[in-house]
């Protein structure tokens, strides 16, 4: 059991509503093999004063996060990625390393991966041992600037039974140590196997969360909040929600898109004044397999209502959401980021993408090729 929380009291610090932060956790590989390599640390050491910022570690060495700055809407994501990854793309070929986008590598060994120093990834990796060590997936990370923290717990719990239409859209990970996993995001099921991971209970009130917290740190359950690995969780030290429940989609337009519907969404919910409605765990435990296992393929109930309630496809949800959303979307002028789902919903999201470059080639290299050429379409 963990001992030595963190006794800092939490404060929600309030962020312009709806602002953004975005981060993306791309796969390090050696250019010639196109394996992951443990590249992170000399891409961090090398990088040049302006990209420093905003990239950093994560907890296995062949992963290097780019994260954003605070941005006022999806054109700002936009324009701070494009610079932010292309010089990170040139610094990865100036040290024989590719960025690679997706949420697992297909053919890479998980005992091969070194970890990076850090006392905080340490401890965890000692907590968890062999499930740690085949965890290393990487994730796409939204945050939406929130007002208080009431109003992010409202939203946090009425977002829940609808972060399956973000995880359909992007899945890209049906491939884990060279063979075909059968599902769109084995990513998911690796990352629902740490403890306090995926699915949450209903928070209630940002002082009921406090009190939970304070709880579990006194029990020594947790160190800090960022041991709570939720699907979706409030940020107090950002004045954020961050939505942590996607894969990291394998093209650039599709992390726009799905930026404009996450923010687009999470404005309709935070603005509209309804009761917050129980909502049956294996409703939320359904709908989430339906997306992992076959992505916009799968099926999904609606619990609350939202969209009008019942059983329907998961893409016929999403474009019921696409419609619920359009007032927000107009009024942030993210139309044009809107559209840009359209080629996930005609072709599928990355895992389909993979499964048919594979098909073809039945080379995971040519696979990983493919992807990487198409990133910026």
């Amino acid at each position: 059991m963990r001992t030595g929380a963190d006794s800092t009291p939490l404060i929600f610090v309030p962020s312009p509503s709806y602002s953004l932060g975005v981060e993306l956790e791309f796969q390090t590989l050696d250019r010639d093999s196109l394996n992951l390599a443990p590249l992170a640390p000399v891409l961090l050491e090398n990088a040049p004063a302006i990209l420093r910022p905003r990239i950093t570690h994560e907890w296995i060495r062949s992963i290097l996060e780019i994260r954003t700055g605070v941005c006022t809407s999806v054109r700002d994501v936009e324009n701070d990625l494009l610079e932010t990854c292309s010089m990170a793309e040139e610094l990865a070929l100036d040290n024989n390393c590719l960025l690679y986008a997706a949420s697992l590598h297909p053919f890479a060994r998980s005992e091969d991966q070194l970890l990076t120093s850090d006392s905080r990834y340490e401890r965890i990796m000692e907590e968890l041992q062999i499930v740690g060590r085949r965890f290393i997936s990487q994730g796409f990370h939204v945050h939406i600037g929130m007002s208080d923290g009431d109003t992010a717990i409202r939203v946090c719990d009425r977002i829940q039974p609808y972060l399956p239409l973000f995880l359909a859209l992007s899945a890209s990970s049906p491939f884990f140590q060279g063979k075909d996993t059968g599902l769109m995001s084995y990513r998911t099921k690796l990352f629902e196997a740490l403890p306090l991971a995926g699915i949450y209970e209903e928070i209630g009130s940002w002082n009921r969360f406090l009190g939970d917290v304070n709880l579990l740190q006194e029990a020594g359950v947790i160190e800090t909040i960022k041991d709570l690995w939720w699907d979706a969780r409030p940020h107090p030290g950002f004045g954020t929600l961050e939505i942590r429940a996607c894969d990291l989609p394998t093209q650039f337009a599709d992390i726009l898109g799905l930026t404009a519907l996450i923010q687009g969404f999470v404005a309709t919910l935070a603005e509209t004044d309804c009761t917050i409605q129980y909502c049956n765990q294996q409703f939320l435990q359904s709908n989430k397999w339906q997306a992992v296992r076959y992505g916009l393929e799968g099926t999904f109930f609606d619990p609350l209502g939202f969209l009008g309630g019942g059983k329907m496809s998961l893409r016929q949800a999403i474009h019921l959401l696409i419609e619920k959303v359009e007032p927000m979307v107009q009024r942030f002028s993210s139309a044009r980021y809107m559209k840009m789902l359209d080629r996930i919903l005609e072709h599928g999201p990355g895992a389909d993408c993979q499964r048919r470059a594979y098909a073809e080639t039945g080379d995971f290299q040519s696979v990983i090729q493919q992807l990487h050429e198409k990133f910026w379409e």
